[in-house]
């Protein structure tokens, strides 16, 4: 008899202390029963984590704010087959632009990047919105066939049929909650949402355009131009509904004389005193300046 109590337990008790623990797991273990011993913490939201470029200038956040993105960087070079890339072309003719800039006062001003590094398409438009920017200015620089003889810069703003496209894209995306131009979005059905931002884009492409002449007017004498107006063409960098934006093809960088030109001191002071003086008058012309 003995022996058999002492097999049962051997078996009983084993089971038993598994019983309790499971049963003490579900009591206390899990949050919300017992003591909980979990820790919840909200993690950021994507938005929230990316991180915007710094604003120099003037610390009164009612002046005017420029935003400007030297095109290509990182994994993607751009344009040129040697040594110089359009990427690292694009880097110093954009700080030279913040320089002059800064130099000249009145503005803020913001680069989409201030190193070596690859932004999507879609981010740079993006960072200039996220900021509150007055105006976005992409820098570029062409490229031909070696011996096009293509000369001098050219100013791009958005084609008619970026425009639209560009209305439709924002309505998809921004329906649920957005403002554009102070004009909310939010509960309106798609139709309505794309009239609106067809209209701010509309408003938009008419103060890019003129952004667009300045640069024309002030750098005539000053630098080549390819020709006498502007151009425009469906780059994703220009669709923004509400930011007034600019594509600069500075000259060819395949062109010797266009390469030498941007990379001097004195081509690269050109540059951007030319455009700083375009950018001064935009402001002024639109009532936006100090």
């Amino acid at each position: 008899m003995r022996r058999l109590f002492l097999i049962l337990a051997i078996l009983v008790i084993p089971v038993a202390v598994f019983a309790a623990m499971v049963l003490a797991d579900r009591n206390f273990g899990r949050p919300g029963r017992g003591y909980d011993y979990v820790v919840s913490v909200d993690l950021p939201k994507a938005d929230a984590a990316r991180r915007l470029p710094r604003i120099e200038g003037p610390l009164d956040a009612s002046r005017p704010l420029v935003v400007i993105d030297a095109g290509h960087g990182g994994k993607d070079p751009g344009a040129g087959t040697g040594e110089l890339k359009e990427k690292t072309l694009t880097l110093m003719l954009a700080e030279a632009l913040r320089d002059a800039l800064l130099k000249q006062g009145g503005v803020r001003v913001a680069l989409t990047r201030s190193d070596d590094t690859y932004l999507f398409l879609g981010e740079r438009p993006s960072i200039a919105r996220a900021l509150g920017a007055d105006l976005f200015i992409s820098i570029h620089a062409d490229s031909t066939e070696a011996d096009s003889g293509a000369l001098g810069a050219t100013v791009y703003t958005l084609s008619a049929k970026g425009s639209n496209e560009a209305a439709e894209t924002m309505a998809a995306r921004e329906n649920a909650a957005d403002q554009v131009y102070g004009v909310t979005i939010e509960g309106q059905n798609g139709d309505v949402s794309a009239v609106l931002i067809d209209l701010a884009q509309r408003q938009t492409q008419a103060r890019s355009e003129t952004f667009a002449g300045l640069i024309l007017r002030e750098g005539r004498g000053a630098m080549p131009f390819k020709g006498a107006e502007p151009q425009s063409a469906a780059f994703a960098v220009l669709k923004s509904p509400d930011v007034p934006s600019v594509l600069f093809e500075t000259g060819y960088i395949n062109n010797s004389s266009d390469v030498a030109r941007l990379m001097s001191p004195a081509g690269r002071l050109t540059f951007a005193q030319t455009i700083a003086r375009a950018i001064r008058v935009f402001f002024a012309r639109t009532a936006t300046a100090p």
